[in-house]
């Protein structure tokens, strides 16, 4: 299958009213167990890859092998530089071949955002990549202050017009999520994101989705967004169940044994965020 574009997923999903699992990996491992999880449930997918872990991998080593399995899976899969913090690395992505990249300008003030966000837009333009960006500040789960603090989240009215000055394709927003493991169960702002949905035609995407109760995952849902990036409980049912076989003795034969577990984990969350049941 051709390697999908991020955008035409995100629509879909909008007009269907579903979510798409956005897989945070960091090895080739992560990235097979999401594709299989996404064939198994017959939806589309989205890998997700940290410009910060090039410590651990080559950001361009990652865009081959995802891009790789996108194109080998029988689902649409696009594949997604996530959290670009300068223009350089943001367009960076585009060289190593991810369909999508995100610009991330939300701690910038207002017209630095947008401006930021305008230039890769362009520059990306050329080369067919989608662009995702943020408005609002969505920050640590470990920050009571990043989870509660309406000042940091996004603001309806300037939604459009963002929107509007910088041509995004997709719009993260704050509403009380935040990155990483939370310190207290997060409380979704659902009247912003019905505020947010009606200012914008873009999708709408949730960073920040792991640890948010199952009935809020699903509401958001509902309420129209599309996106949600999961790493933190990805990574830790890797861990988990890593450390359940860690006597093993190999490291092969373990990495094997904890596929069909996280898969399953997978396909959890898949059907969590099809709370309308689509299927292609």
């Amino acid at each position: 299958m051709p390697l999908a574009k991020t955008k035409d997923i995100l629509n879909h999903a909008t007009e269907n009213k579903f979510g798409v699992l956005a897989a945070v990996t960091f090895n080739f491992e992560t990235i097979k167990w999401a594709v299989k999880a996404a064939e198994i449930e017959k939806v589309p997918l989205i890998l997700l890859f940290y410009p910060g872990f090039s410590f651990h991998i080559p950001q361009d080593f990652m865009a081959y092998m995802a891009t790789r399995a996108a194109r080998a899976s029988a689902v649409p899969v696009a594949v997604h530089l996530d959290h670009s913090p300068s223009y350089e690395i943001a367009v960076g992505g585009i060289k190593d071949g991810f369909s999508s990249i995100m610009v991330d300008g939300s701690s910038l003030p207002f017209e630095e955002n947008v401006a930021l966000t305008a230039s890769v837009v362009r520059a990306a333009g050329v080369f067919g990549v989608d662009v995702e960006a943020e408005l609002g500040l969505v920050g640590s789960g470990g920050n009571l202050d990043d989870m509660t603090n309406q000042d940091l989240f996004t603001d309806p009215t300037l939604a459009n017009d963002f929107i509007n000055r910088t041509g995004c394709d997709a719009l993260a927003i704050a509403v009380g999520n935040a990155h990483g493991a939370y310190v207290k169960t997060p409380e979704l702002d659902f009247e912003r994101i019905k505020a947010v949905r009606k200012a914008v035609a873009v999708p709408l995407v949730m960073h920040g989705s792991s640890g948010i109760p199952d009935e809020q995952l699903q509401e958001a849902v509902n309420q129209g967004m599309s996106k949600f990036n999961m790493g933190t409980e990805y990574f830790k049912a890797f861990y988990d169940n890593l450390k359940s076989e860690e006597k093993s003795g190999d490291a092969l034969g373990l990495l094997t044994n904890v596929e069909e577990p996280i898969i399953e984990f997978l396909r959890s969350k898949i059907r969590l965020l099809n709370p309308n049941k689509f299927s292609l």
